[in-house]
Order: C-alpha cells, then sequence, then structure tokens
C-alpha cells in the first residue's frame, strides 16, 4: 500500500498535497457514478421483471436499437450499460453542481429531479415511453422510488467524501 511522506499508509486514488490527503474528484465520480448505475440498474430490472414497471430496462437505449430487441436478454445488459454510463455521467455532474453540500437531501432533489426530466419532460417527448398520465400508477411510484434513492446513493456518497473532516484527522490527534 502506497505511504506518504511522513511513512503513513494512503488510501489507493487520493494523492497528497501540502501534507493532505486528498481524493481524485473524476475518479471517485466515476466510481460512484459506476456502482450507483450498476446496483440502481439492477434494481430497475429487477423491477422490470416483477412487473412493477413497464419501463424497458434499456429505455435509455431505445434510440440506437430497436424495442425488439431492447425486450431480449442481451438488449436488457445493453440497458444496463446504458444506465450505468447515464449513472456516471449524472455523478460528475453532481460533483460539479452540488458536491460541496452535505446531508442526503441535495441527492433526493437530483434524483427527483432527473425523474422529472426523465419520466415527465424528455421520455414522453422522444417516445421512450407513453406520456406520464398513462404509464401506470405502478411504474409511477416505482420509477419514482428508484430515482430517489438513486440520487441519495450519488450525492450521499459524493458529499460524504468531500465534506467529511473528521477523516483527515491525523492518526494521533484525539
Amino acid at each position: 500500500m502506497p505511504t506518504n511522506a511522513k511513512g503513513r499508509r494512503r488510501k489507493p486514488g487520493r494523492t497528497e498535497y501540502n501534507g493532505t490527503t486528498n481524493t481524485n474528484p473524476f475518479a471517485f465520480c466515476l466510481r460512484t457514478g459506476f456502482y450507483a448505475g450498476l446496483i440502481w440498474g439492477a434494481a430497475r430490472w429487477l423491477l422490470y421483471l416483477i412487473h412493477f414497471t413497464k419501463v424497458l430496462p434499456g429505455f435509455l437505449a431505445d434510440p440506437f436499437f430497436r424495442q425488439s430487441f431492447l425486450k431480449t436478454g442481451w438488449g436488457h445488459l445493453i440497458g444496463l450499460g446504458c444506465f450505468i454510463v447515464f449513472s456516471i455521467i449524472a455523478a460528475l455532474i453532481y460533483k460539479a453542481v452540488l458536491g460541496r453540500i452535505a446531508g442526503p437531501w441535495p441527492g433526493l432533489f437530483y434524483g427527483l429531479f432527473w425523474w422529472l426530466a426523465l419520466f415527465v419532460g424528455a421520455g414522453p417527448a422522444l417516445g421512450l415511453f407513453p406520456f406520464f398520465n398513462k404509464i401506470g400508477y405502478d411504474t409511477i411510484f416505482s420509477e419514482l422510488a428508484l430515482y430517489l434513492v438513486w440520487g441519495i446513493f450519488i450525492g450521499f456518497t459524493i458529499a460524504f467524501e468531500y465534506t467529511d473532516e473528521a477523516s483527515r484527522e491525523p492518526i494521533t490527534a484525539h
């Protein structure tokens, strides 16, 4: 494991500047977005399989693939990959705009923002899925809950990393 100038071990992915250890924001957002997309994309897939949502797991890939393909196993896998890429981009945007705000609330509102943007705005306008009033309550509430926890996951993970000062205390401090 790498060590700093004082011989203490430091976590991988962190750099040292003026005796303090800092996390690389770009790499951290890539990792956060990847795991957010993997975890919550798999949850979306499960919601689709148990018929809690009618929105295909690959709806983000709809402009590039036929819906008949997106309904297959490979289509679901492509959908998961697209959701991971979407989550990485969302994590980078979150860090740039809201990254220094502590607590879970900004992440909750960030998830709500993306749900509104996709399910009320862009999704129906681009023909990715039916209009909001025709999609069904199960789909609306399932997707809303998923995007809220997805936003909290991204927001709270980033906020905790960049606002948690206790982790930056020297080991010998009391």
